[in-house]
């Protein structure tokens, strides 16, 4: 059982910037579970508030349900006992619930529950969805609001009040409106989180709107600068923030725009670039090539 309970979840996730540390593979494409050790204590002397094992920069959505038990309890066993372990569900019902418990079994914190796999569905259908996960596990439940899962602010207040379990709710789909009309209805009834690829770019206007965290894929290969970053933002250091944003975080973005599913690409990229390398990603991703890994060494070396 965790030592977290769903509120204290959110309130220690609410309290600094996230990532989602890459999943590391060997050149045959298998877990490399020696080498992900060993970064996650790598990436716990920075201090995140907390990790998403296996999640979406994690490539999550290759990964056999075996390995994402495997991939979140080597996080659980080598992270800092103060920093939660997040673990992600998704797919069909039926499997979300099941990873929920898996995620359990393996000593998670908390759940970030994906879109459903493929399938288009309505608000009744996502409720469900959503009900039969909270009930499968008494961990901490958070929606990433995404792709085919955009949850109206009617159905979020719904699941809040029937749901105890369900404490945050993380956006990837960069609605206003949306994100406006939900915390006018909740509060602080959730943790909102930011999970638009490559978060930085949207930190700062989506303050105001209640999301005090985001999950930094970058903080993976350029850690000290993701703190620092987020810190400006947190500060209202309107200055640094842009200038970060001139420097490296507009381009890096021009580049991960080259190709569909560099958002996770470039990640593994940034390893290689620092010495650090995580293996290739798994198809149907691609890797960058020698012409766009030379741009984004370049990128780092800027701020590095």
């Amino acid at each position: 059982m965790t030592a977290l309970s769903p509120t204290d979840l959110a309130r220690a996730l609410g309290t600094g910037l996230l990532s989602f540390p890459i999943t590391h593979l060997t050149d045959d494409l298998e877990f490399d579970e020696a080498a992900y050790r060993e970064n996650i204590g790598w990436l716990s002397q920075f201090s995140a508030a907390g990790l998403f094992a296996a999640g979406g920069t994690g490539e999550f959505f290759s990964l056999a349900p075996a390995e994402v038990e495997q991939i979140v309890r080597a996080a659980v066993e080598e992270a800092p006992d103060d920093t939660p372990i997040v673990a992600p569900a998704g797919y069909g019902t039926s499997t979300a619930a099941e990873l929920a418990r898996s995620a359990q079994r393996a000593g998670a914190d908390g759940i970030l529950l994906f879109p459903p796999y493929l399938t288009e569905a309505g608000q009744e259908g996502l409720a469900h969805h959503v009900r039969a996960v909270c009930e499968a596990t008494d961990l901490g439940v958070i929606l990433y609001n995404r792709a085919n899962a955009v949850y109206s602010e009617q159905l979020v207040e719904q699941l809040a009040e029937e749901c105890p379990n369900f404490v945050g709710f993380k956006d990837g789909v960069g609605n206003i409106e949306q994100m406006s009309r939900i915390y006018a209805r909740l509060g602080d009834r959730l943790l909102y989180i930011g999970g638009l690829p490559t978060a930085e770019m949207f930190a700062l206007p989506y303050l105001s709107l209640g999301l005090t965290t985001y999950s930094s894929a970058i903080f993976n290969f350029l850690p000290e600068f993701a703190a620092s970053f987020y810190t400006a933002v947190r500060t209202g250091d309107r200055d640094t923030v842009f200038r970060a944003l001139n420097d490296f975080v507009i381009p890096y973005c021009d580049l991960r725009n080259q190709e569909p599913g560099y958002a996770v690409s470039i990640v593994k990229a940034g390893m290689k670039v620092i010495g650090r390398p995580a293996g290739p990603v798994r198809p149907p991703l691609t890797d960058l090539d020698e012409n766009e890994l030379a741009t984004l060494a370049d990128l780092v070396k800027k701020v590095s």
